[in-house]
């Protein structure tokens, strides 16, 4: 797990009121913790399945019915349950958010989804640049989605605040540029079948490909020093300290894993496909009756990805953002486990299977609660005192402002 470093801390900008020499005992800030160390405020969340479970199933139908115009609206029910029941230090997260203003964002991705089928339709060309259009509009969207998600949250009775800019978002987005281009070139190849201008769109594509791969570690890093660098409340506001090179690290080792369960996967894919034809041929198995086998067969190969990167790439994730996530009273100690989490998922996919999907809103309580309290909040001093009244105020008007202009919910 990765831990806390407290210098690189200190040097991000946002003072610490941490003393500089401690005893040595393991702590998140730092290599020691001094007497007056950060007091652990845990975090629990007390939903319940079956609780949500009616939630979810009345939601569920409402968006059926509605041909998903009531979506909005189920996930305001949603967030506002799932907001109650997470008590942070034993006091509730509140949800304010109004669902009229989230019907916003959720017609304005339907429009753009209707606009890039008509778009695909007319040729790759036009379904590339529509891609492109909301590619430009997507940084815009997230940072308004995140003004309102964060500005409707409130904890104490005040409400967080998301003090990003919307040029800083831009600047955060702008590693992916070469993933754009990927796209616009994918475009040109299907609109130009000639075989000289197919093959050198193919290499500008395959160029780019690899700079996006390159660059990808970066980007992320870029994404959550932004977003992890803007959360707000009262007079505090977290910084992430982590370095661009953990990314790099925590994709390199994803990677790794990537090909050594690719290995292991059809490794054993490739044993079991040569007893099961053998047997099948001796049995006197038609040609179709193999054919038949083989989506079996790929779906068996997808599960150890589903069951072993994911959970991995998760936890580590999680643990490498919040561990390095800190205001100047504020800090956080993440210590989710893949192989928990795998655990997790495990179990949840065998409930789907055997309930035919009715045991999804279990599925969610349960995954929620081991990620959340997993978690801890550690706190410097008094809440009373750092959760300055006057900036505190400051901090709600302008989040509410911000909501009302620029605030719209794209279903983050």
């Amino acid at each position: 797990m990765s831990t806390f470093d407290d210098s690189a801390w200190r040097g991000s900008g946002a003072p610490s009121q941490f003393p500089a020499t401690r005893p040595v005992e393991p702590s998140v800030f730092g290599a020691t913790v001094a007497p007056d160390a950060p007091r652990r405020a845990a975090i629990r969340f007390t939903a319940s399945g079956s609780e949500y479970f009616r939630i979810w199933i009345v939601n569920l139908l409402l968006t059926l019915v509605t041909l998903s115009i009531y979506y909005p609206f189920a996930r305001a029910r949603k967030l506002r349950y799932f907001h109650a029941n997470t008590l942070v230090d034993e006091q509730p997260l509140g949800f304010h958010g109004d669902p009229w203003k989230m019907l916003r964002g959720h017609l304005l991705v339907v429009l753009f989804l209707v606009c890039y089928g008509g778009a695909g339709r007319i040729s790759p060309v036009a379904g590339g640049v529509a891609a492109l259009i909301f590619a430009a509009l997507w940084p815009a969207l997230w940072v308004a989605s995140l003004r309102f998600r964060l500005g409707n949250t409130s904890w104490r009775g005040l409400r967080l605040h998301f003090s990003g800019s919307l040029p800083g978002a831009y600047l955060a987005f702008a590693p992916f540029l070469p993933a754009l281009l990927v796209v616009l070139a994918g475009a040109l190849v299907g609109d130009h079948p000639e075989p000289e201008t197919a093959k050198t769109l193919g290499i500008a594509m395959g160029l780019m490909l690899l700079l996006m791969l390159a660059l990808m570690p970066l980007g992320l890093a870029q994404l959550k020093r932004y977003q992890h660098g803007h959360f707000n409340l009262g007079a505090e506001r977290t910084q992430l300290s982590a370095r661009t090179r953990s990314f790099y690290a925590f994709y390199l080792r994803s990677f790794g894993l990537t090909i050594i369960t690719m290995v292991m996967v059809f490794a054993t894919v490739a044993g079991v496909s040569l007893l099961v034809g053998a047997v099948a041929l001796a049995s006197g198995a038609s040609k179709e009756t193999l054919l038949a086998l083989l989506p079996i067969a790929v779906m068996l190969a997808y599960l150890p990805f589903f069951f072993v990167l994911q959970p991995y790439a998760v936890s580590r994730l999680q643990n490498l953002v919040w561990n390095h996530t800190a205001s100047q009273h504020v800090g956080f100690e993440s210590r989710l486990r893949a192989s928990s989490l795998a655990w997790r998922m495990l179990k949840n996919f065998f409930f789907m299977v055997i309930t035919l999907g009715l045991y999804r809103p279990f599925a969610v309580v349960h995954t929620t609660r081991l990620r959340l309290e997993s978690t801890q909040v550690l706190v410097q001093g008094d809440v009373n005192q750092w959760l300055d009244t006057r900036s505190a105020t400051r901090a709600e008007a302008a989040g509410d402002a911000a909501g009302d202009v620029l605030g719209i919910d794209i279903g983050l």
